[in-house]
């Protein structure tokens, strides 16, 4: 059965290659294009088609991507959304980043000063195995810079109030990007930094793993019940 992986802002599949993901068909999702000024909730429906995603899809959304997933998971209520270091309305998001949207320094920031911004913050997010350190050096090293101004100006703009019943959301107490007093997660990993995907990622995958067998239990038990010309 596939999962379907949404990778945070300025990352790419690589954040999640310490997860143990053998239960499962790991299907990782690529950036596309964005449109002008496209919306959150825009860009993340045209994710969904052009890749195929099924209505009844499992997805793991990390950051930016948890954020993404929300909006999928607001308009296919069949599919399983799971929320890493992520926020689900924009009340998750700390104050400071809504009053962002009006300062939008992102936009005309040059893209090294932004790398070397990143680079020299990244003990917000939690990292100290000296491995982990280096993939996210070699991610910001190679981030698209112009889709992160876009995925900013977006994020910044999000106005989701709602929580779909569909959702799992698991948080860690250390994060400093996303604090843990602003979100109300279901799954609260202790000490866990923005990125214990890497730094803590057996927690992580049993937790993917209990949550991908409920649900397989669950779609099982849905068809053998259903009458066959509906399965």
């Amino acid at each position: 059965m596939k999962v379907y992986f949404l990778s945070g802002l300025g990352a790419d599949k690589t954040v999640f290659q310490f997860l143990d993901l053998d239960f499962c068909e790991p299907v990782f999702i690529e950036w596309i294009a964005p449109h002008k000024n496209e919306s959150l909730p825009n860009y993340a429906l045209r994710l969904t088609k052009h890749y195929h995603i099924p209505v009844n899809a499992i997805i793991i959304g990390l950051s930016f991507g948890g954020m993404l997933a929300t909006e999928i998971a607001k308009k296919h209520s069949n599919i399983k959304a799971v929320l890493i270091s992520s926020a689900k309305t924009k009340y998750e998001l700390p104050p400071f980043y809504r009053m962002g949207k009006y300062l939008s320094m992102h936009k005309w920031t040059p893209a090294s000063l932004q790398r070397w911004f990143m680079l020299n913050i990244k003990y917000l997010f939690g990292l100290k195995d000296p491995l982990h350190i280096k993939v996210y050096e070699e991610l910001i090293n190679n981030a698209d810079t112009d889709f992160n101004k876009w995925a900013i100006t977006a994020l910044l703009n999000w106005n989701n109030e709602i929580v779909p019943a569909n959702v799992t959301h698991i948080h860690g107490t250390d994060d400093k990007i996303l604090p843990y007093k602003y979100v109300e997660c279901d799954k609260t990993i202790k000490q866990g930094g923005h990125l214990m995907v890497m730094e803590q990622s057996a927690i992580i995958s049993a937790m993917i793993k209990e949550i991908f067998m409920q649900e397989k239990v669950l779609s099982s038990s849905a068809n053998q019940s259903a009458p066959l010309n509906q399965v």
